[in-house]
């Protein structure tokens, strides 16, 4: 079924209306809590990284004499 142009806005006006913002408080402590989540898992990937380099760099040292 189609609905001509205005019933189309109605309808998005009304979904729109539907819509509830974060408050500022919300916004800033979610924004805070994926920087230490992100801050983390760089860290955790970083070690890890540095672990299998290490790993890697001996393990070729011990073979190559």
């Amino acid at each position: 079924m189609a609905t001509n142009p205005v019933q189309f806005i109605n309808q998005v006006r009304a979904e729109a209306a539907k819509i509830t913002w974060p408050t500022r408080r919300e916004v800033i402590t979610t924004t805070i809590m994926v920087m230490i989540f992100a801050s983390i898992t760089s860290l955790f990937f970083f070690l890890v990284d540095l672990a299998v380099r290490t790993g890697l760099t001996e393990g070729l040292r011990l073979i190559s004499g």
